[in-house]
């Protein structure tokens, strides 16, 4: 009969003094590696909501100026970098203007002769 109430009170000490202990944390997720995808010049694309961005590196063009000026005299817009040539160089060009507020001036240059693109 002693042995059986040692056996209880020693199982009753063990079980309550587990309830002390903290139970380990769950192990970290392992992070999987992002397979990014390039664009046509080799730079990663970004990922907005799955679907990839594609960056267009600044390069100014012939009109670059021209476009400028008339960025400020259309829509009081001063950007940073300037106006910016987004297609190929020839003799239809587009250029792309970030404004200091916020909004982007496009325009589109024929034969050197440019006019804003309406939206």
């Amino acid at each position: 009969m002693k042995r059986i109430a040692l056996l209880l009170l020693s199982s009753a000490l063990v079980l309550g003094g587990c309830s002390y202990l903290r139970p380990a944390p769950p192990p970290e997720p392992v992070a999987k590696k992002a397979t990014t995808a390039l664009g046509a010049d080799g730079q990663p694309l970004v990922m907005v909501e799955g679907v990839p961005i594609e960056k267009v590196q600044f390069r100014s063009g012939v009109s670059s100026m021209t476009v400028e000026k008339l960025a400020r005299e259309v829509q009081d817009c001063k950007g940073g970098l300037g106006a910016g040539l987004v297609s190929e160089p020839g003799p239809v060009e587009v250029y792309r203007m970030a404004c200091d507020n916020g909004s982007v001036f496009l325009a589109k240059c024929e034969l050197r002769q440019c006019a804003p693109l309406k939206r």
